[in-house]
């Protein structure tokens, strides 16, 4: 893998990274009701993407908009609601919980076959976050860190059946979009309140955190992570995805102040070996596309 593809993947996973100190600044500073966040996060994919929704419909479009929702909108939704009172730094460690919950959903959904190397790391991925979520800041978080594994466990159990669909990758975010805008955007309207105020009181910083997550983010560092996936192979692209809950935790201190104790970097670093673990074995069930960076 060339070293412009590497500098490339560093950048997207710098993006991600930055993705939710951007969701945190949007829910907490700005207070933007997190459901209406990410569907107008959504709503704005959906009009970039429109020329992949208008060369046909899927034939199993029920099938592709409950998979497109859990991975893409009602995944965001709930972090972006966890963030309300987590840190970005607790959001990172957490996430590491996605890896090891895909392949737990892929051993009961798709009967994949684990053995003891991937076992492990699933133990050691467990062990890891639950030692972060023991964290004082998770703890402080309290419902918030519970919405943050929430988040990982519905984009885990949705990637888990991505490859079933078969269908490229830009198209099942074009479409995910549109599952995620026409549930959250009503859904806000029904449980959240304020949408209109929050947005009129701060309408170019939210512009400027919709563009950063639905443009630079969703369209911009996801599409080109799944374009250097297609052109190189899943062992060399995949593991450096795991840069970006290191790149979350340090964000997260450095520009949102949070507090980073022994118990959330000795738990870190426990998940993200095992994390790492899981990468490098092969699956015959899922696609390793999605199994460290499960929503879209």
């Amino acid at each position: 893998m060339p070293a412009w593809s590497v500098i490339v993947l560093i950048v997207c996973n710098l993006a991600w990274a930055l993705n939710v100190v951007v969701g945190k600044v949007a829910v907490d500073d700005l207070a933007i009701p997190p459901i209406f966040f990410a569907g107008l996060r959504s709503a704005i994919v959906v009009v970039a993407l429109l020329p992949l929704l208008l060369r046909a419909v899927p034939a199993r479009l029920a099938a592709v908009l409950a998979v497109g929702l859990a991975i893409s909108g009602g995944s965001f939704a709930l972090l972006f609601m966890g963030l309300q009172t987590a840190d970005p730094a607790t959001a990172g460690a957490i996430g590491l919980v996605g890896a090891p919950m895909t392949v737990l959903f892929a051993i009961v959904f798709l009967g994949e076959t684990v053995r003891w190397r991937r076992a492990l790391g699933m133990v050691l991925a467990f062990a890891g976050v639950l030692l972060a979520i023991l964290s004082k800041g998770a703890l402080a978080a309290g419902e918030g860190a519970l919405l943050v594994f929430l988040s990982a466990l519905v984009g885990a159990l949705g990637a888990v059946f991505v490859k079933k669909l078969d269908m490229g990758a830009m198209t099942l975010q074009a479409w995910a979009a549109v599952a995620s805008a026409i549930v959250l955007l009503p859904l806000s309207a029904v449980v959240e309140d304020g949408q209109i105020a929050s947005a009129a009181a701060s309408p170019w910083a939210l512009a400027g955190c919709l563009f950063f997550a639905a443009i630079v983010v969703s369209i911009g560092a996801t599409g080109t992570y799944f374009v250097l996936f297609r052109k190189f192979e899943a062992n060399m692209v995949v593991p450096l995805t795991l840069l970006h809950p290191l790149m979350t935790i340090g964000l997260g201190a450095w520009l949102t102040n949070d507090t980073v104790g022994w118990r959330l970097l000795a738990g870190a670093a426990i998940a993200l070996a095992g994390v790492a673990i899981i990468v490098i074995r092969p699956s015959e069930t899922f696609t390793k596309r999605f199994l460290v960076r499960p929503r879209i």
